[in-house]
């Protein structure tokens, strides 16, 4: 059986967890299970509650000699370059759009499942966090900007999950709301200047060359606009968008102020941890046993360095 190394995520400002005590309570092995020093901290759970479980508690040197590693943003993690042959990963890992990444997995023959590619009966099993995002970045997004939503005329653009949350956290503080889809994304440009925030939850497609916001389209906006880029993929829906953080969430170009935090369901991260126990629990299961559903199948793109994804191989083709 193999055993499963809970880490505490080195990007900045995340607090989220994989995993709950109750939750944990329904693993059948627990004594493969082992948490980073203090991993609970910020739920208000101590370490011995872990040991009372059948858990082991243990230094991050220690986490990173185990079979599987889990960190919900874990292709963002510093340490990658430290596991080797054999090692797994389970957690974000959006390897499509990061090919350093990519290439060092290849090269230290590790395997890889992906939360991004784990569907159930057609839909994201994560669409629970997909729509926290898009609710997290609209409140954190008016808090930096200054005013209240009812105040503003909003353009949404995307149909997915993250676009729903988004819709929803608007409505719900009286903002009027206008939503494009991809078909629709000429006449949004033609009625750009017409809003006063724009938010953009489009996942980029790599294939694309163009943007549906370029750098000139920002000087027919409102003055004093707002861009809520929740999908933050670098110069690509919005050519001007660059991921910022929950520290530093804001840039201005040519007067419009750039909220892009990469990761904003870390600022609730106790709705968060909460929803993704519930999901996860399962499939930690199966990464102990090796006896794997069909849903963690297809989200492992990568196996022993070998990459098992198309969409990873297209990229690299282009490039």
């Amino acid at each position: 059986m193999n055993t499963i190394g809970f880490l505490i995520s080195t990007k900045e400002n995340e607090k989220r967890r994989a995993i709950e005590l109750k939750h944990i309570k329904m693993i059948k092995n627990p004594e493969q299970l082992y948490f980073q020093e203090g991993y609970g901290k910020v739920l208000g759970i101590e370490d011995q509650e872990y040991i009372d479980l059948g858990c082991h508690i243990c230094t991050f040197d220690e986490l990173l000699t185990k079979d599987v590693l889990c960190d919900p943003k874990i292709g963002d993690a510093t340490y990658l370059d430290r596991l080797h042959e054999g090692q797994t990963i389970f957690g974000w890992v959006h390897a499509t759009q990061n090919r350093p990444l990519t290439d060092l997995l290849v090269k230290n023959k590790i395997s890889a499942f992906a939360w991004e590619d784990m569907r159930k009966n057609g839909r994201d099993i994560f669409w629970q966090n997909n729509e926290l995002a898009g609710e997290a970045a609209i409140l954190n997004g008016f808090q930096c900007y200054g005013k209240m939503p009812y105040e503003t005329t909003v353009a949404v653009i995307g149909n997915g999950n993250t676009a729903r949350g988004a819709i929803k956290a608007l409505n719900m503080f009286g903002a009027k709301v206008m939503q494009y889809k991809r078909r629709t994304e000429k006449l949004f440009i033609q009625e750009l200047g017409k809003y006063d925030v724009i938010v953009n939850c489009i996942s980029w497609d790599l294939k694309r060359r163009d943007h549906i916001i370029t750098r000139d389209d920002l000087k027919r906006m409102k003055r004093h606009s707002l861009i809520i880029d929740v999908s933050c993929d670098r110069k690509g829906a919005i050519e001007t968008t660059v991921p910022t953080t929950i520290e530093n969430p804001t840039y201005f170009v040519d007067g419009i102020m750039h909220y892009a935090v990469d990761h904003t369901p870390a600022i609730f991260y106790k709705t968060f941890t909460t929803n993704n126990s519930g999901i996860i629990y399962p499939y930690i299961e199966q990464l102990i046993t090796g006896e794997y559903s069909s849903e963690l199948r297809r989200a492992m793109i990568i196996k022993d360095g070998e990459i098992l994804d198309q969409k990873i191989k297209d990229v690299q083709s282009r490039n």
